[in-house]
């Protein structure tokens, strides 16, 4: 008696922890892989299989009768659906491998849900299934009828058809690993459909005669189902994905872990102190939401701590290193706002030794020197001249490569040089007072904190060039992930044309940066539109200026936007005169709304217009440069 009630227990256990896991893979699959033919199948198998072990672990928890009926009437709905799934998977995997229905597969396909979907309109009947049978120490189930074994024959013929089929997807695959991948999809698919069927409603007999055999054998069956389906998540993950195998490989895990894996265990226990406060005669109702919120509160924190240590150890290989180096990037990198903030604080602490509230810190970029940090008095800054003669004072005052602090109007200013490079980052400058003297230990102050500020400049410089490397590399990564997913089980695809070039998704934004900076700024020095060919090409015309040539692009792109003849305030020019006005000749939103005659939400809508329109005259030119 005991281990019937142990097998039991197992039992409600396993059925329901596959429902939840058929439940979390179909989310996943609808989530993820819906455009892929295979996945879209097995989504359909997947629902099949959860809502069989869903109303069967539903029947088994239930007393009464009309509910129970109704679950077990439920769960036939997976039931007869599960042939026509078996054989749509089957005949996915088929055309996935390059021999796609010549007709008469789709056909027998389209047939089997046919009767599918009559044998679901019986349901609400007694002809194809009787009441409802509850017998002492046996589940519930439905009376077995005359029509129910022509149900037999039709869900064996299924499972036949829809062998045969992955087995000729498995013959038409040459490499080993997509073998071994479409081999377990046969496997579990033949299991699937032997483990999802009632026997109990052939099998009455037997399992009143030797009850404990019978429930030993459902609880292999469970857990055999349950390993299943993982294993046919896991292959089913890789067809159609651009991802590399172990990016499908961690994902996946993570995903069971964080749902079935912590849902399985948080019914499990449950179930267990149902079942230990029915042995003691007590219930343990209170007990079970704290059961919940620890368990679910537990493993979500072990995911957290653990899943990095599992990734890296079994899914990277010998590459872990360097895939922990970019996965930790995010956390480690300089950004412009980062930038900002540390060289803010170091420029408060430079004006706390000088006792002064005006300093600054300038970038030497493509164009010159550039403010990126102020603070003080406006006046005071706008009178420093960052122009070519204070570049040639700091190459004057330079002493063996070594920074030398100077003077320069109303600044002490201190040179931000690379010592590796021997070349000038950016200066930083402080307000300079009748009183303070260089041997006052300021200087020295003035040293230390222009070499970190020189560190951050530096630091932001390397990242920015690796940011662009990646950058370029994008283009390639797309097209080799693209050719990953199409020749995994189809080396035909190989052959395929696949665009090298696309343009950006972000290339109007891109657009519209530069433009707000045309006369100069880093949203038109850094801007990703430099990397286009056609700007490349229009460096030999600008002595090798990125800037100068973007900026020519830019022009040609907004001329493109000009009417023929004479400029004019019509409709006609209203987009060129938008642009010519906002980002040529910089004046304000409402002024130029006035000038046009127009709302400053309607001027915002024909900007926008513009500059799509700039961005796909500069998007044709580069496809010229292309195919030149």
């Amino acid at each position: 008696m005991m281990w019937r009630s142990v097998l039991e227990t197992f039992i409600q256990i396993f059925e329901a922890g596959i429902a939840i896991t058929a439940l979390s893979l179909f989310i996943r699959a609808l989530s993820f892989n819906l455009r892929d033919r295979v996945s879209r199948s097995f989504a359909i198998l997947l629902a099949c299989v959860m809502v069989i072990f869903s109303g069967e672990a539903i029947s088994g928890a239930v007393t009464d009768q009309t509910l129970s009926e109704f679950s077990l009437r439920f769960q036939w709905l997976g039931i007869v659906y599960f042939p026509p799934a078996m054989m749509h998977l089957s005949d996915a995997l088929l055309a996935t491998t390059g021999r796609p229905s010549r007709g008469r597969r789709r056909k027998v396909i389209l047939f089997s849900y046919f009767v599918s979907t009559c044998l679901v309109i019986s349901l609400f009947t007694d002809v194809f299934l009787g009441p409802v049978v509850i017998e002492e120490g046996l589940s519930p189930h439905l009376t077995y009828t005359k029509y129910s074994a022509g149900f037999t024959f039709y869900y064996l013929a299924a499972m036949v058809l829809g062998g045969i089929g992955i087995w000729r997807a498995y013959r038409r695959t040459r490499l080993k690993v997509s073998r071994r991948r479409i081999g377990t999809l046969l496997a579990g698919v033949l299991f699937l459909a032997a483990g999802s069927y009632p026997y109990l409603q052939i099998g009455s007999g037997f399992a009143s005669k030797f009850p404990v055999v019978f429930l030993s054998l459902v609880v292999i069956g469970n857990l055999g189902i349950l390993l299943c389906l993982l294993l046919m998540a896991y292959a089913i993950g890789f067809f159609g994905a651009s991802w590399p195998d172990r990016v499908v490989r961690s994902r996946l895990v993570k995903w069971l872990m964080r749902g079935p894996v912590t849902v399985f265990l948080v019914l499990a226990f449950m179930t267990v102190a149902l079942r230990v406060g029915d042995l003691y005669g007590t219930t343990f109702t209170v007990a079970i939401p704290i059961i919940t919120a620890l368990t679910v509160l537990f493993m979500e924190h072990l995911i957290t701590l653990v899943y990095p240590f599992i990734e890296r150890w079994f899914f990277h290989g010998g590459e872990r290193d360097n895939i922990q180096l970019l996965q930790t990037l995010s956390e480690r990198m300089i950004t412009r706002g980062d930038l900002r903030e540390f060289l803010e604080a170091i420029l408060a602490a430079v004006c706390d030794q000088f006792q002064v509230s005006t300093g600054f810190v300038a970038a030497l970029g493509e164009e010159g020197l550039e403010l990126v940090v102020r603070v003080g008095d406006e006046n005071t800054l706008n009178q420093i001249g960052l122009d070519e003669s204070l570049l040639e004072k700091v190459g004057a005052n330079e002493g063996n490569g070594s920074p030398v602090l100077f003077a320069w109007g109303d600044f002490w200013l201190y040179p931000l040089y690379n010592l590796e490079r021997k070349e000038l980052s950016g200066l930083l400058g402080v307000q300079r007072l009748e009183e303070h003297q260089l041997e006052d230990g300021l200087g020295e102050a003035l040293e230390i904190l222009g070499q970190r500020a020189e560190m951050a400049l530096e630091d932001r410089r390397l990242q920015v060039q690796v940011f662009e490397g990646l950058q370029d590399l994008n283009p390639k990564v797309d097209l080799i992930q693209r050719l990953r997913a199409a020749v995994r089980y189809d080396q035909s695809e190989i052959l395929s044309d696949l665009d090298t070039f696309s343009p950006p998704k972000d290339l109007a934004l891109w657009v519209k940066d530069a433009l707000s900076h045309y006369w100069g700024g880093p949203k038109l020095t850094e801007s990703p539109l430099r990397r286009l060919k056609v700007v490349q090409t229009a460096l030999e015309e600008h002595n090798g200026n990125p800037a100068n040539a973007l900026r020519a692009i830019l022009k040609k792109g907004v001329e493109q936007v000009r009417p023929e003849g004479e400029r004019r305030f019509t409709a006609e020019w209203i987009l060129f005169n938008i642009l010519e006005m906002k980002f040529m000749e910089g004046r304000k939103v409402r002024e130029i709304a006035l000038r046009l005659a127009m709302s400053e939400a309607d001027l915002y809508r024909k900007q926008r217009v513009a500059i799509e329109v700039v961005a796909q005259a500069i998007m044709d030119m580069e496809m010229k440069a292309r195919e030149s």
